[in-house]
């Protein structure tokens, strides 16, 4: 792109830095007795009937104390700030059946699962399997690894903290747009370069007919929104393929400058999700990161985080070159790994 086309500089609650959040209490709902208390019983009541939890869709769980707030963070999700931490489930107390079920019947008010993996899994587990991340087939979420700052394939993307690590494994989140703000004031020679196709690593999970990599911008000026799609690991080891755009040193210097914007400390914010503690980003403006970690010895007290990728029915439009990644652009119906329905499922153990 053309430097002197460049969209407009980002405005609004989405191009946010970290001087504009104080404390966690600035950014953080904790679930009420009354609310807790309905979640739980809607849980319980929807395991006795036998469904599984991947049957559960928007209103399956009845949450009358839930609704007004369920409203407003939907809003702070897609037009807001882009983010939203709730904390209190008692994990220590609720089965994990339960636990998932909520977790999985509140998220549904937010958007509709899909599948995080080749597997149809709409119920995702972040747990480290002991795989290698610098094997290109393996993805990060399944190591201890920094993941650094990237996006996931999904309108919105949910955490339910179980169990926390021994050391690290802290969350960081950073506004997309305030990223391409940055570098349309201080390089955007640079800003200009990310616009292009870059190519990114499918990490071995290719849908049929399609290539092993998907070739989508960093930066998307579409209908007056910037939509952004990032994993730094994923676009480099895109480059093992022939096929692929290959990287001009000038495409390099422009990575690296948005991943020295993403990890600067006046940009981003970093939380530690505690067990119970859920957590929902708004991929196409914010990106998040998670910090290696240092595991317990112990399998049982081991970090483990549930996770949900959701698609919205009141999202933003993406341009057709997202289709590539997210197959249907339909809000409501779009993202995830494209698997047949018939393998869709919400398992509750990772392995």
């Amino acid at each position: 792109m053309d430097i002197e086309k460049l969209p407009p500089p980002i405005e609004g609650p989405c191009a946010w830095k970290a001087l504009d959040w104080g404390s966690q209490e600035s950014y953080s709902f904790r679930l009420r007795d009354e609310q807790l208390r309905e979640l739980e019983n809607e849980s319980k009541r929807w395991l006795e009937r036998g469904e599984g939890i991947e049957s559960i869709e928007a209103g399956s769980l009845v949450l009358p104390s839930l609704a007004k707030d369920l409203a407003r963070w939907r809003d702070q999700l897609i037009n807001g700030a882009g983010f939203v931490l709730l904390r209190g489930l008692p994990v220590s107390t609720w089965s994990k059946a339960e636990l998932a079920t909520a977790f999985y019947g509140l998220g549904c008010y937010l958007g509709n699962p899909r599948p995080q993996n080749r597997f149809g899994h709409l119920l995702g587990h972040v747990i480290d399997m002991g795989l290698d991340g610098k094997n290109p087939n393996v993805r990060l979420y399944q190591t201890h690894e920094r993941q650094s700052f990237h996006t996931d394939s999904c309108d919105i993307v949910g955490l339910l903290c179980l169990q926390e690590a021994k050391q690290g494994g802290d969350s960081a989140l950073v506004s997309s747009n305030t990223i391409y703000n940055e570098m349309r004031r201080s390089t955007p020679h640079l800003a200009a370069l990310l616009f292009d196709a870059i190519a990114t690593d499918r990490r071995g999970e290719t849908p049929q007919g399609m290539k092993p990599f998907f070739e989508i911008p960093v930066f998307n000026w579409y209908e007056g929104l910037m939509s952004s799609i990032y994993q730094r690991q994923y676009i480099d080891s895109a480059q093992r393929f022939a096929e692929a755009m290959r990287l001009s040193a000038q495409h390099v210097d422009a990575l690296d400058q948005f991943d020295a914007l993403a990890n600067d400390p006046q940009l981003h914010i970093v939380m530690r999700l505690q067990p119970g503690d859920m957590q929902f980003v708004h991929n196409h403006n914010m990106l998040h990161d998670r910090t290696a970690f240092e595991d317990w010895e112990d399998p049982a007290l081991r970090r483990h985080l549930l996770r949900l990728w959701l698609s919205s029915p009141e999202a933003r439009p993406l341009p057709e070159v997202f289709a590539q990644r997210y197959g249907n652009l339909l809000p409501g119906q779009r993202g995830g790994i494209e698997v047949p329905r018939e393998l869709w499922c919400a398992p509750l153990d990772p392995f």
